[in-house]
């Protein structure tokens, strides 16, 4: 939603209702993830995408009718031979889509919704997608200390704020199953959680050139980046415009914001300095951290160099075991472009579980599945 939401906000606030249609479940190589949104406006313009291009047509159909009679639909695309060049994944993927009208009505908690996402403050939207008629289409926005709206039933908003928490928590999106009245054993409901984090975190240790190049794709990749280092000579704003640069002890910057809660399981830790007075000490605290991922700079001296300063500071054998080290996967990378796409790409790798390995050597599907 948050891609097409100053869209769905304007014409919410004009009182002109919308269609919109969500990615609620996926299988296989469908090409949107779950939470990805199309608006079908009141003029009759299409915003957003739910499949890059393979359904839109027909899920502007379903919208319009939606937006005509007003009952939600829960509807699935998949490919067969019949259908795969008419309504269908050409890609070979299965994807699961409510399509509902939104309209100051249906959705009165829109308003403070953009503004928690706007403000960068952690909040979920919770919507029954399938369950009784009475229930679909119902949903409840939740923040970390409160939510707004109803699902149907205190039993059903008690369990619902619980689980929708956790999964906000990790960021994650995604459904939930329950009983018609919020039954932990029940699976005759379906609650699809839209999650709207803040961005996760990329700490960057070390103000090089390669530095700058990784802050730089890090933010392309949607990761709030900060670059740190001692030396006030290289940790400025010119060398890295457009990135939030601290000059601080690469270890006590970053133990302080472990501490303050800054730091989660979403954040990369990048240490680019390969000088074993700053890497050692931030990677001792790095790697005590439940984060995504951590890796290291430098050559394969460096790195048994660094591992055997690891081992004497006390550092255990499953900690070490998280440290990527040397950083980035084997692409023959050797610019500090190249080296950033190298780190890019094993980030991503970690957190879909990818291989690494070349497409066209492999078979099978080609989308991993987050641990």
């Amino acid at each position: 939603m948050r891609e097409v939401l100053s869209d769905l906000l304007t014409w919410w606030r004009d009182g002109q209702p919308v269609g919109m249609a969500t990615v609620v479940g996926t299988w296989r190589s469908a090409p949107r993830p779950p939470g990805a949104t199309m608006l079908v406006g009141p003029d009759g313009t299409a915003v957003g995408s739910v499949s890059g291009g393979c359904v839109e047509a027909a899920v502007y159909e379903v919208g319009q009718e939606v937006l005509s009679t007003g009952r939600p639909v829960l509807t699935r695309y998949g490919v067969s031979d019949d259908d795969a060049f008419a309504v269908g994944l050409t890609c070979g993927g299965i994807i699961d889509l409510f399509v509902e009208r939104v309209d100051d009505a249906s959705f009165p908690q829109l308003a403070d919704l953009a503004a928690a996402i706007d403000a960068g403050e952690p909040v979920a939207v919770a919507t029954i997608v399938e369950g009784r008629p009475d229930q679909v289409g119902r949903r409840s926005v939740v923040w970390p200390d409160r939510w707004a709206g109803t699902l149907g039933s205190d039993r059903l908003d008690d369990a619902a704020a619980d689980d929708v928490r956790g999964m906000l928590a990790t960021g994650r999106t995604g459904t939930l199953r329950y009983g018609p009245d919020g039954q932990r054993r029940g699976d005759e409901l379906t609650l699809f959680v839209a999650s709207f984090a803040p961005p996760p975190r990329m700490l960057v240790f070390g103000a090089i050139d390669f530095a700058a190049a990784v802050a730089r794709l890090g933010t392309y990749l949607g990761y709030r980046v900060t670059v740190c280092d001692a030396r006030p000579v290289f940790a400025t704003q010119r060398r890295f415009p457009g990135t939030e640069v601290v000059v601080d002890w690469p270890h006590r910057y970053l133990a302080a914001e472990v501490e303050a809660g800054r730091v989660d399981e979403r954040t990369v830790i990048c240490v680019l300095t390969h000088d074993p007075k700053f890497d050692v000490p931030v990677l001792q605290v790095a790697l005590a951290q439940p984060v995504a991922y951590v890796g290291a700079m430098g050559s394969r001296r460096t790195h048994d160099d660094r591992l055997a300063r690891l081992i004497e500071a006390g550092v255990p054998p499953d900690q070490l075991a998280r440290l990527s080290s040397p950083i980035g996967l084997d692409l023959g990378a050797r610019t500090p472009e190249e080296t950033a796409v190298s780190v890019a790409a094993e980030i991503i790798a970690t957190r879909w579980r990818g291989g690494g390995a070349r497409l066209s050597t492999l078979n099978g599907r080609i989308h991993h599945d987050a641990d």
